[in-house]
């Protein structure tokens, strides 16, 4: 069994748009490469068979009514965030204790992580070192980011963090990785997965299990320290590399990553005493985690005879993820009056989507990414 301890990794170069006292990222930086294609040819290329993570999206600066839509809704849920925030912080502290390191799961769990870190650090004093790490389905977690941080941390108890839960394959995929590190290394990590909202039913530390919009799912690189996702590619990333990523810094001046922060920040002090007696419920009668959102999902598959369950995408951060980069067929809603979707409904009269309603949906949305098997190329 390799030890480790000694595994030859390279420090991190400083990335991404947030303060370094807020996160490092150890991410691999692919910003010179031309990775980007088109939504049509990266679904034709998914659908085919090709991994997601061996190419971007093409990032595309919001038009001016979605981003008014993007800064009415952060004004209107900051405090809602900051309470999700201020939950989730405290059952952190509570059951793993001040020697804890933050590990964000990129890209939607940095700002999450970097929210928590900041309630920590101004109600409790407490401060937590927080990383940014990459974890893909079908390739796994980046065990060098891992080794990396338990060497410059030893002793330490490693908290993962995302923005918020669909059907649970990242919850699925984590559970694997922390099971091969301890076989591959007798590295034992703690699998639990703490995010800010919990609709898919399958995390063990939550804000709220309201699947509601946490308005970072909104807006893509501008609000993820103008990160891209990351990538996963034999010939780019070596045995000893930390996964990649782009940094689009060309993009600064229209950056909101950290005004999304200091929107949420402010009502720290105001939700303490709230959050903390929550946690404490939670934590004297731990909810189940009954996976019902899955069973959601496996039924609406049925339903539209879906042949592949990963083309369904449930939750307003994962709808919204739908039709930003993807190729959607259809929207179902749990109403059409949720105020969580109205951004949804936008998005999708732009695309020109059909939108329906689904009645009894655990989420407040879902979306059904179209299939383009046999589509001419």
């Amino acid at each position: 069994m390799e030890d480790w301890r000694i595994r030859p990794i390279q420090e991190p170069v400083q990335l991404g748009s947030y303060p370094a006292s807020d996160v490092t990222f150890l991410l691999k930086d692919l910003s010179a490469i031309p990775l980007e294609q088109s939504t049509d040819d990266r679904e034709r290329a998914i659908q085919s068979g090709t991994h997601y993570s061996e190419m971007l999206p093409v990032e595309q600066q919001p038009a001016a009514d979605y981003l008014a839509l993007y800064h009415e809704t952060l004004r209107l849920s900051a405090k809602k965030v900051a309470l999700a925030v201020g939950t989730t912080a405290e059952m952190i502290r509570s059951n793993k204790g001040a020697n804890t390191v933050l590990v964000s799961l990129a890209r939607a769990g940095t700002p999450a992580g970097i929210l928590i870190r900041r309630y920590l650090l101004e109600i409790h004093q407490t401060d937590m070192p927080h990383y940014s790490i990459s974890i893909i389905r079908g390739k796994g977690i980046d065990e060098n980011a891992l080794m990396y941080i338990l060497q410059k941390h030893p002793g330490a108890k490693l908290q993962f963090v995302d923005g918020w839960t669909g059907k649970g394959a990242i919850r699925k995929v984590l559970s694997e990785a922390c099971s091969k590190m301890d076989r591959d290394y007798g590295i034992k990590l703690d699998d639990d997965l703490a995010v800010l909202a919990d609709p898919g039913q399958c995390a063990e530390m939550f804000g709220t299990r309201e699947d509601f919009l946490i308005p970072s799912a909104c807006l893509n690189a501008p609000v993820s320290g103008l990160m891209s996702r990351t990538v996963m590619r034999e010939d780019l990333i070596g045995p000893h590399d930390f996964h990649g990523s782009k940094f689009y810094k060309e993009w600064l001046e229209q950056d909101l990553s950290n005004h999304f922060i200091s929107a949420i920040v402010p009502f720290f002090s105001e939700i303490a005493r709230e959050a903390e007696q929550i946690a404490v419920d939670f934590t004297e009668q731990p909810p189940s985690m009954s996976w019902k959102g899955l069973r959601d999902i496996q039924a609406i598959q049925n339903e539209y005879a879906v042949a592949d369950i990963n083309l369904i995408k449930p939750g307003v951060g994962e709808t919204t993820r739908v039709l930003l980069r993807r190729v959607p067929w259809r929207i179902l809603v749990d109403r059409l009056d949720n105020p969580n979707i109205r951004h949804i409904l936008h998005l999708a009269e732009a695309r020109e989507v059909p939108v329906e309603v689904y009645p009894g949906l655990t989420y407040s949305c879902c979306g059904i990414i179209k299939s383009v098997k046999g589509d001419a190329e």
